[in-house]
Parts: structure tokens; C-alpha cells; sequence
């Protein structure tokens, strides 16, 4: 079986392998097929059911969050840039921006009573258009909640809220040069990219 008859999600990809592993020949592994396809059919249906069941409310944080957000910084930095941070600074710093709004505001999505996705807005003031950018930071969805519209939900609101805030100019945001889907999405989302490189000196 080539990698590109494996289904998408990590789970399903994890149980095939795994029945895979378990063939003893290619004979059984043909004899597996009808059962690795339902099976992927079967999982993919149960999560968007599941999901479908709850609507994706979007909420801003509060201080009881705060595990979760941390929780989901450590992750999304592991998982796409390699990097453990360090836990008990990450959580000192979910903390000092949920306890004074001058620095930020996190959305979450929720499904059901589970938080599912988190966005981060900063601000960044700009003399040129006399208000505020409203910048999109430190995105996480939850693995099993990928690619059913959680991050669209996320944006859509966020954007709704800028919007109708006095004084917001716009949405900015950097993304990995790598990571085209999510450019993607942002372009689908009605983003353009600029033509500024990202710059700086972190000595934190």
C-alpha cells in the first residue's frame, strides 16, 4: 500500500499502519483492505458527527483557560516548529495577558463544553492609518478537530469583532514559509501577502 492510499488524518493513518504491520502476507494484507477502508470511512464519519452535533461557539478567555491556552502553546510550538518551551514561563505569560487586556485577547473555539481551538489577537499601532492592526497569533486546533472549519469559525469572528471595533484598521498575521495550507486558508479567508520580511532581536 503506497503512502497516498493512506487516509489524511493521524489516527487513521496510525490504526492502517498498524493492520499493515499485522499482515503476514500480502495475501491477508488484500484480505485487510475491505476492513482498513471501512474502518477509515467509519472514523472520518464519527468525528464529523461528532463535531456536527456541537456547534463551534467562539468566546474570548477567560482566567479559567488559562491551563488549557498553555496547554495548547506547548503543543503548537513542538509540533510546528520543533521547540519545548519552557511550560512554567509559557503559563506565567497565558496568565499576565488574560489578567490585563492592554496586552491581547484570546478567542476559543468551543464544541460542546470542549475547547477545540484558540486565536491570539495583539495590537500594533500604525501612524500612517491612525488606528490599530489587530494581529492573529498563536493559532492552535486541536488535531482531531482539523479541517472541519474550526479556524474559519475562529477568523470569521474575530474579524466580525474588528470590524466593529472603532479605531481597528485591519488583520495582519506571519505564517511559516513552509506552511502553504495554512496560506492557503488565509487566502481563502480574504488575506493577501505583503511584500515586508519579518525581522528581529529575541532575547527572552
Amino acid at each position: 500500500m503506497s503512502d497516498r492510499t493512506l487516509p489524511r488524518s493521524r489516527v487513521a493513518r496510525k490504526f492502517c499502519l498498524c493492520l499493515i504491520g499485522n499482515a503476514k502476507s500480502a495475501s491477508s494484507l488484500t484480505r485487510c483492505l475491505p476492513q482498513i477502508r471501512w474502518t477509515v470511512r467509519s472514523f472520518v464519519s464519527n468525528l464529523h458527527n461528532t463535531m456536527q452535533t456541537h456547534e463551534i461557539r467562539i468566546r474570548a478567555a477567560a482566567p479559567a483557560d488559562a491551563d488549557t491556552l498553555a496547554d495548547f502553546n506547548l503543543a503548537m510550538a513542538l509540533e510546528t516548529e520543533d521547540r519545548r518551551l519552557d511550560e512554567s514561563k509559557v503559563r506565567r505569560g497565558v496568565a499576565a495577558l488574560l489578567a490585563d487586556a492592554r496586552h491581547g485577547v484570546y478567542y476559543v473555539a468551543e464544541a460542546g463544553a470542549r475547547i477545540v481551538g484558540q486565536m491570539l489577537i495583539t495590537y500594533e499601532w500604525s501612524d500612517w492609518r491612525n488606528g490599530r492592526f489587530w494581529w492573529i497569533q498563536s493559532v492552535y486546533v486541536l488535531p482531531d478537530a482539523r479541517r472541519l472549519g474550526v479556524y474559519r469559525a475562529l477568523h470569521r469572528a474575530v474579524e466580525e469583532t474588528a470590524r466593529a471595533t472603532p479605531g481597528v484598521c485591519g488583520l495582519r498575521l506571519y505564517v511559516d514559509r513552509e506552511n502553504t495550507r495554512a496560506q492557503q486558508v488565509y487566502r481563502e479567508m480574504g488575506m493577501v501577502q505583503t511584500d515586508y520580511l519579518l525581522f528581529e532581536t529575541d532575547w527572552a
